[in-house]
């Protein structure tokens, strides 16, 4: 069969479209990351201030083998943890003790301010109601190499398994260069962090914004991406996406079997957020999750 020209640029146009959705549809979970994905959020929220290298060195300690943590960057172009773009009055303190008004949160948004600034908050001395078993000690919100430093250090020490760092970036289009750096920006910020330390393909990334997951997928296809949604529509948030993710992490409230049944078929990882009774972790379990997102990874050693 003969075919012209434009025939033959329609066909390698094609192709090229295929492979490269092949490509994106691939998955980059390693086979060393555990078989459930033991999750403990923000460290161990639940038992140690949210974020702090103390509640991911205990997290690892009680049970999770995943650790999870937000990032933004600073006015000096440092990686830092928190969850929040301000400091949180809910849970924070100014450095000599004094309580922050919720009206003034605003008055310190932590990407325009110098990181030696941001360090200065106190992030676990004051009591936090939600969390009334939290420990408080104080604290602040720390660099990501930093964490990974210590982390990487105080398992060695105690002779603990080496954690899979699970890094959430916190990206949204009103964020955008005033309370975050740009989706590029920070996602290549951070892939420079994770590349200068020595945990391998020890991590995956996250985010509930589609941009920086797509970024990432395109300039550092080997990275293993989570999708973090709030809303049930399953088939919806993909299209959205544009390919697979590695993990979908759903609102627990929001999980059904069909969508776990939908991510085995198409080999994503599922792993809902956040999951605090036991009850409730044995049930997601039992219908078959790659894994669970916890405030209390202590918990994990009672689940069958």
């Amino acid at each position: 069969m003969k075919i012209s020209k434009k025939g033959a640029l329609a066909l390698v146009a094609s192709a090229f479209v295929y492979a490269s959705c092949s490509t994106l549809q691939h998955t980059a979970i390693p086979s060393s990351f555990p078989s459930f994905f033991k999750v403990g959020h923000r460290g161990t929220r639940g038992l140690m201030p949210e974020n702090s290298i103390q509640a991911m060195e205990k997290a690892m300690e009680v049970g999770a083998n995943i650790i999870e943590t937000d990032v933004y960057t600073s006015k000096d172009g440092q990686v830092f943890v928190s969850h929040d773009p301000t400091p949180n009055s809910t849970h924070m303190l100014y450095a000599d003790g004094s309580e922050i008004k919720k009206a003034d949160e605003k008055k310190y948004i932590l990407h325009q301010m110098n990181y030696a600034d941001i360090r200065k908050f106190d992030t676990g001395t004051k009591y936090y109601p939600q969390f009334p078993q939290q420990a408080k000690i104080k604290t602040y919100l720390p660099l990501l190499s930093e964490m990974i430093d210590s982390v990487e250090n105080y398992t060695a020490k105690h002779n603990l398994p080496k954690p899979i760092y699970l890094i959430e970036l916190k990206n949204r289009e009103d964020y955008d260069n005033k309370f975050n750096a740009v989706p590029a920006e920070l996602s290549d910020a951070v892939m420079e962090v994770v590349n200068k330390s020595n945990i391998g393909n020890r991590y995956y990334i996250q985010s509930f914004d589609v941009r920086p997951l797509q970024h990432i997928r395109k300039k550092y296809p080997k990275v293993p991406l989570g999708y973090l949604v709030s809303t049930p529509k399953f088939d919806e948030n993909i299209k959205l996406l544009g390919f697979n993710p590695d993990v979908y992490s759903p609102n627990a409230a929001s999980v059904t079997q069909e969508s776990i049944d939908k991510c085995k078929k198409d080999h994503i990882g599922f792993v809902p957020w956040t999951v605090n009774t036991i009850d409730e972790m044995q049930k997601f379990k039992n219908m078959g999750v790659t894994g669970i997102i916890t405030d209390y990874p202590n918990l994990f050693k009672d689940l069958k």
